[in-house]
């Protein structure tokens, strides 16, 4: 992505939608919106300290809301450009509150709250739809209860807590337990609040709170009103403190996640939502109970499936290394339920289809390998590019070309046309960007086949 930055023949419309399509092969007019970062681009260092400031906290959607960002923010380490970005839907200055504390904080000058958006004409040769794709939604699939175990997570959700710029730094931390020491550090932040009070009041009347708290219940000040407030202020910290050390406790047992069960094909090999398989979830599992292992040796994994698919070039040693290296137990069965056991442990019951016997088994986090879906908004795209999509609403292609979208001149590459890994995105990519510079450099070839 550096290299595709600094490429003197690359310009990078980032933060860009497109909005019309117009033409033909070799000469499409686009008229593409540049939406505003409210942030000079040009000025930003991306150093970070308007985010540190900032004193709005809303859910990070890079860490699939797991972990928080601010209302400024970089959507993800190392992105191009290296720039800052405020969020208009929260942004305390933008929705007419008193903030501004981002301008105050930048250095560099880069804060500009009346920037606007700015539509932009491309005048261009063939153009390339590479949109990606969106995790099918396992809160579709009631058994599997996704939407009310916490413990329960996709296979995307899994990937950030694994990594180190994740929300847990890589740590194995289950959904229920950050829950918990979440909630301790709210009830810590109402005890140091509460207990700033009852100083003043300890200060004003000389005496611990705790001692004047026993002489008030044995009925002493019950006319004096200054006393019946420092008896309410009291009272509500000892409310909160209770809880606060029940918690504690609960916490001092946590541990690491180390009991993993992932499912495959959630969504996917399914006649009620995707019929096709979507290819890299095999090998996605194998990859992240891997690298569990490797954070945590004494973790064990069990993928569940009716098969695995390890198709391309190494994928089968690979698959062999997890289970002999990693502690990864390969379960032919399709999962029919997950139900909460103690302590917030998903029990997977499923059909052992080796042994044909119904079995259930606990473990410390499931992890649902969710199929490859087309992406949000793809219709949208599809009608502004002037595309045609298939049944499943991935990107039409000729049987014979398969980058070829329904329109000369426009192509298509990876997930956007259908489920694939990384390696076949890549050659598809390649070979969508030659079918492209064929449009692009006709004239040219043409001129040169009429002087010749």
């Amino acid at each position: 992505m550096l290299d595709v930055g600094r490429h003197p023949n690359i310009e990078l419309l980032a933060y860009s939608e497109v909005e019309n399509v117009e033409g033909e092969a070799g000469d499409f007019k686009v008229t593409v919106r540049r939406k505003t970062r409210y942030v000079e681009e040009d000025k930003c260092t991306g150093c970070g300290a308007c985010a540190e400031k900032c004193p709005t906290v809303v859910p990070d959607a890079f860490n699939e809301g797991l972990g928080d960002r601010r209302a400024i923010y970089s959507y993800f380490a190392q992105g191009i450009p290296s720039t800052h970005t405020i969020d208009p839907d929260h942004c305390r200055q933008l929705n007419g509150k008193k903030c501004g504390i981002c301008a105050k904080t930048c250095q560099a000058e880069a804060i500009n709250f009346d920037k606007e958006d700015r539509i932009v004409e491309l005048n261009v040769g063939a153009i390339i739809v590479a949109a990606g794709y969106d995790v099918f939604d396992p809160g579709r699939i009631p058994e599997y209860r996704y939407n009310e175990i916490p413990n329960v997570v996709t296979a995307i959700e899994f990937e950030r807590l694994l990594s180190a710029s994740g929300p847990t730094g890589g740590h194995m931390d289950r959904p229920s337990d950050r829950a918990v020491v979440a909630e301790i550090e709210a009830l810590e932040k109402k005890v140091r609040k509460s207990q700033k009070a009852l100083d003043k009041l300890e200060e004003k009347f000389n005496e611990p709170s705790a001692a004047f708290y026993k002489k008030f219940q044995a009925g002493q000040y019950q006319d004096d009103e200054d006393r019946q407030k420092w008896a309410d202020k009291y009272a509500a910290h000892l409310a909160v403190i209770e809880p606060l050390e029940e918690l504690k406790k609960k916490a001092a047992g946590f541990t690491v996640a180390k009991r993993l069960a992932f499912i495959q094909c959630v969504g996917s090999r399914d006649f009620r939502f995707y019929p096709f398989c979507s290819g890299y979830c095999c090998m996605h599992s194998i990859k992240e109970a891997m690298i569990a292992h490797e954070h945590e040796p004494e973790t064990t994994s069990s993928i569940f499936g009716m098969d695995i698919r390890a198709v391309g070039k190494g994928f089968e040693e690979y698959k062999i290394r997890g289970g002999n290296n990693s502690n990864i137990t390969y379960v032919r069965g399709r999962v029919a339920e997950i139900t909460e056991g103690p302590n917030n442990n998903p029990i997977v019951t499923y059909e052992d289809t080796r042994e044909r016997k119904v079995k259930s088994q606990e473990f410390d986090m499931v992890v649902l390998a969710t199929a490859c879906a087309p992406i949000k908004g793809i219709a949208a795209l599809a009608k502004t590019v002037g595309v045609e999509l298939d049944k499943y609403n991935f990107i039409k292609t000729s049987s014979l070309s398969p980058v070829d979208t329904t329109t000369p001149g426009i192509f298509v590459c990876g997930c956007a046309e259908s489920p694939m890994d990384v390696p076949e995105s890549v050659a598809q990519a390649s070979s969508a960007a030659e079918r492209a510079a064929e449009i692009a450099f006709q004239p040219e070839l043409e001129k040169e086949k009429a002087v010749a």
